[in-house]
C-alpha cells in the first residue's frame, strides 16, 4: 500500500462519491473520503472517512492536513459534493444562488487551494472536477445550478493550463441524470411566481421521471476513476445520454439543439 495512490475525495455520504470512493478502493488505491458527519454516514469498506465541511475554510484545511499526516500525500484529488436547485432564475434568490455557489463552486476553490500545495511540493498530481451536462447545455428552472457548473467549467480548464508545467493536471467529469437520493431530492427555491408554474411543475416532472428511470451511480463512478487514473483528457462523458448531448452540442446547429431540448422538457 506505501506506492499505492492517494485518492481524496468529496462527498462519499452516498450517490456518486460512495460508489467512486469505492471503485477507487478495489483499484488498490488509499482512498480517503470526506463526509460532513461521520457519526451520521455508514462506514465505507476500504475507505477512511474525513469529517469536512467544502463550506467552511477552517474545516477544508484541517481535513486536508489529517490526510497529509496520515499519508504523507495526495495524488488524486476529486471534487464531487455539490447540491442543486430548482427554480426559475427570477425565482431564485441571492441567499440561495450564494448557498448553491458556495458549495459548488468555492467549495471547489476551497479544496484546490488546501491541496495544491502538497502536490506542487511533490510534481505530481491530478484533481477531478465533477460537473454536469448542464455545465455546457443549461436547463430551464434549473440556471443557477447550471452556471454554477459552468463556472467549475471555467475554473477547471484555466487551472489546467495554470499546473500542467508543474506535473498536475485537470479534467472534468459530466455526468448526465443519474439515479441519486441528490437528484431525486433537489431543494427548490422558496419564492414562486405565478406565471412561471405551468412550464416549471412540467419541466419538473420531466427531470424527476428522468431520474427515475436513469441508471445508478456506478457508470459515473468508472469515469471519475477513468479520469483520474487513466491517460488524461480535459472532458470525459459516461457513455450514454451525456456522450450523446456533449456530440449534439458541439457538432449540431443551435436552434435545433435548443428545440429538441425544450420538447425533452415538455415545453412546447
Amino acid at each position: 500500500m506505501k506506492d499505492s495512490p492517494i485518492v481524496l475525495i468529496t462527498g462519499v455520504s452516498s450517490g456518486i462519491g460512495r460508489s467512486a470512493a469505492e471503485k477507487f478502493a478495489t483499484q488498490g488505491c488509499r482512498v480517503f473520503g470526506t463526509v460532513r458527519s461521520i457519526a451520521k454516514t455508514s462506514p465505507l469498506s476500504g475507505v477512511e472517512l474525513i469529517e469536512m465541511d467544502i463550506r467552511d475554510d477552517a474545516s477544508v484545511e484541517v481535513g486536508v492536513q489529517a490526510v497529509i499526516e496520515r499519508a504523507g500525500r495526495i495524488d488524486i484529488l476529486v471534487n464531487n459534493a455539490g447540491m442543486n436547485m430548482v427554480g426559475a432564475v427570477e425565482e431564485t434568490s441571492i441567499t440561495e444562488a450564494a448557498a448553491l455557489f458556495d458549495t459548488n463552486v468555492f467549495g471547489v476553490l476551497r479544496m484546490v487551494r488546501a491541496v495544491l500545495p502538497h502536490m506542487r511540493a511533490q510534481r505530481r498530481g491530478r484533481i477531478v472536477n465533477v460537473s454536469s451536462v448542464l455545465g455546457f447545455l443549461p436547463a430551464p428552472y434549473m440556471g443557477l445550478y447550471s452556471a454554477s457548473k459552468h463556472a467549475v467549467e471555467g475554473l477547471s480548464e484555466t487551472l489546467d493550463h495554470e499546473v500542467r508545467r508543474l506535473g498536475i493536471r485537470v479534467t472534468l467529469v459530466q455526468p448526465s441524470y443519474t439515479k441519486t437520493n441528490l437528484e431525486a431530492n433537489s431543494p427548490q427555491t422558496a419564492l414562486r411566481i405565478g406565471d412561471y408554474d405551468n412550464d416549471r411543475a412540467t419541466a419538473t416532472r420531466s427531470v424527476v421521471n428522468s431520474i427515475d428511470s436513469a441508471p445508478g451511480p456506478d457508470g459515473v463512478a468508472n469515469t471519475i476513476v477513468e479520469a483520474a487514473l487513466g491517460t488524461w483528457r480535459m472532458r470525459r462523458t459516461p457513455a450514454g445520454q451525456a456522450s450523446l448531448l456533449s456530440k449534439l452540442r458541439r457538432f449540431m446547429p443551435a436552434g435545433p439543439v435548443d428545440a429538441s431540448l425544450r420538447k425533452s422538457l415538455g415545453l412546447v
